[in-house]
Parts: structure tokens; sequence; C-alpha cells
């Protein structure tokens, strides 16, 4: 991945500040020892497990829904230099609205920086990017008002049936955005019933 070209950036990238995000948000980690990293973890932090099966775990010990997760990846190996052992798969960061989410995007995009994934869990909106690396790094903004509603719907059955979320365009989202359709309806969810693998 080559470097951004600030010559090529958009007017609005060269006269606006890049969004910055809010927050760091979570961190997932792929193991082929599901039991083992949730055991530890929950014994590290004192963290509580709000949803898990036999492809992902999600933990929280504090005010955010979840700050700790892991994939299953039977596959997984110890961290060896490369990109597919086990570890951390991503780092989150939260933007304060979804205009913020989508400015951002439209300002990566101007300097030729792509997200890889678009997704809607839920409980977020979220786009993924990877670094030159290919880190993964996943901007975010959160589809409810509290921790609480999020927990709620991660312990419902919609998430149950499906915590890996829908796919979205980006420049669809971004377009209703500037038709103004309201953040509640570009929030929610498009139901598509069972998800049982996620994207690379």
């Amino acid at each position: 991945m080559s470097i951004p070209d600030a010559k090529a950036a958009s007017s609005e990238t060269i006269t606006d500040k890049l969004i910055n995000p809010i927050a760091l948000a979570h961190i997932v980690f792929r193991t082929a020892n599901l039991q083992r990293q949730i055991d530890f973890w929950t014994l590290f932090l004192g963290a509580t497990v709000i949803f898990q099966n036999d492809i992902v775990a999600f933990l929280q010990y504090d005010d955010e829904h979840h700050r700790i997760a892991f994939l299953a990846d039977a596959s997984a190996q110890p961290q060896q230099g490369d990109h597919k052992g086990a570890g951390m798969h991503h780092v989150a960061f939260t933007f304060a609205s979804l205009a913020d989410l989508v400015k951002a995007y439209r300002q990566r995009k101007a300097f030729g920086v792509l997200p890889t994934w678009c997704v809607n869990y839920g409980i977020t909106t979220s786009m993924y990017y990877a670094d030159p690396d290919g880190n993964q790094i996943e901007t975010q903004v959160d589809n409810f008002d509290s921790p609480e509603e999020a927990r709620e719907f991660m312990e419902g059955e919609l998430f149950r049936e499906n915590p890996l979320g829908t796919n979205f365009d980006p420049e669809e989202l971004d377009r209703k955005i500037r038709d103004g359709v309201e953040d509640s309806v570009l929030k929610k969810r498009v139901e598509i019933g069972p998800r049982a693998i996620a994207p690379p």
C-alpha cells in the first residue's frame, strides 16, 4: 500500500482537519484456544462474558459493552512475526456520530485509503481498514445511546443468531446521510439471518 498523496486529496480534505476518533473501543484476538483465552482474560481483568459461542466471545470489564473479544480459528498459531497467528485481530476507534464516521471515510478515500469491509453489527456501524503492514483497523460508531442498550441487544436473539453483522455500502450510507435520513434508521441493522463465518 502506498503512502497517501496529499496532492490527490479533495478540497474538503485539504481545508478541513482530518476527523479524529473519540476513543479506543476494543481489542479482538484470533485464537485456537478460545476457552483458555476466555478463562485467562476474565480472571486477569475481572471481566464478564457478555456473549459466547463456538466462533466468538465478547468480554466486558468497564462501561463499554465489550473491550476484549476473541475469534476462534483452529489454524491460529502463537504470534511469530506474521499476520496469521494467534493474537490481536484488530484495534477499533469510536467516532461521535455517523456523519463523522462517513466524513472520515470520504477524507481517507480522497487519499486513496479505502475500507476493506463495512458491516453493521447491530451494536456498531463499522468500517475496517488495513495499514501498510496489514494490521486491521476498525472505525465505528455506536448504534445505541448507552452500553446497557447495547448489552441488551448482545444478549438477545438477533445477536445470538448473527453476531457477525450485515455488510453495507459506504457510498450508499453517505448518500442517505446527505439526504437527511435519520441516524436511528441508518443505525438499525438489516437482518439477514444466521451468519457463521466472518470475512478475513
